[in-house]
């Protein structure tokens, strides 16, 4: 069976510093793929250059088998991958509402027009079902700006599957959130991806996040990964603990 993400020596350098290094992966349906490395190992990257926010200096990007290395992030996403971002890219003068409706307004065949209201019966049907998956009903009417950072998470999270992805990344969904936030807010993200045929990829450097949703994790270093695999055995890994986790799995 063809994988879903395949990426076949991708490389990427910014001067001297080698960001990807023949970086070859293959990612099959349904899993939840955590990524893991300390800051400027390469994670961020290698989900630019699957986004088409990065054009690799080689290699190749495959999902589904089609050859998606280096179209633009427009593009990508329409082949069927979507993403959050680290901060979310909200409009935060508009209500939750507003920021989802413009979404789904946006993936309609006809697109955004000044003549087309972004509220119509298909949209609020739409929009219910992701205030209902994403536990956001009680926010509904307040705007972005005035929102706590775990309920901003959920909702650029909320933006990023209105296209239903096959590929969904998240880069660090946890960070900025208080402690006892995180696992609430996880298991959020996850149930309402649940049934979806939705894969996931997560950037994460909580290792009790990483343990507890991930099923596969790859650990970069230096722009190269250092251990692929299920979490206990990567988690465990001597390299994993030099570089990564400081010797705490």
């Amino acid at each position: 069976m063809t994988a879903l993400l395949e990426t076949i020596g991708l490389q990427k350098a910014f001067g001297a510093v080698i960001a990807a290094g023949d970086i070859s992966i293959a990612v099959e349906r349904g899993q939840k793929l955590g990524l893991i490395g300390n800051n400027g190992a390469g994670k961020t990257t290698f989900i630019n250059i699957v986004t088409g926010h990065l054009k690799p200096d080689a290699g190749h990007v495959m999902l589904d088998g089609k050859d998606i290395t280096g179209r633009a992030p427009r593009q990508v996403r329409r082949d069927g991958v979507s993403r959050s971002f680290q901060i979310p890219q909200l409009f935060t003068s508009l209500t939750l509402d507003q920021n989802l409706l413009l979404a789904l307004a946006i993936l309609r065949d006809q697109g955004m027009s000044s003549w087309q209201p972004a509220r119509s019966d298909l949209g609020i049907a739409e929009l219910d079902d992701l205030l209902g998956r994403f536990r956001l009903r009680e926010y509904r009417e307040q705007t972005i700006a005035v929102l706590p950072g775990g309920v901003r998470k959920l909702v650029d999270v909320a933006m990023a599957v209105t296209c239903r992805p096959k590929l969904l990344l998240l880069d660090e969904p946890t960070s900025g959130v208080a402690a006892e936030e995180k696992f609430p807010l996880m298991d959020v993200i996850m149930r309402a991806v649940e049934g979806t045929d939705t894969t996931v990829l997560f950037v994460e450097h909580d290792m009790d996040i990483v343990g507890r949703y991930a099923d596969r994790v790859l650990a970069f270093y230096a722009g190269r990964i250092i251990a692929d695999g299920a979490p206990g055995a990567v988690l465990s890994n001597e390299e994993v603990q030099r570089y990564v986790t400081g010797g705490a799995a």
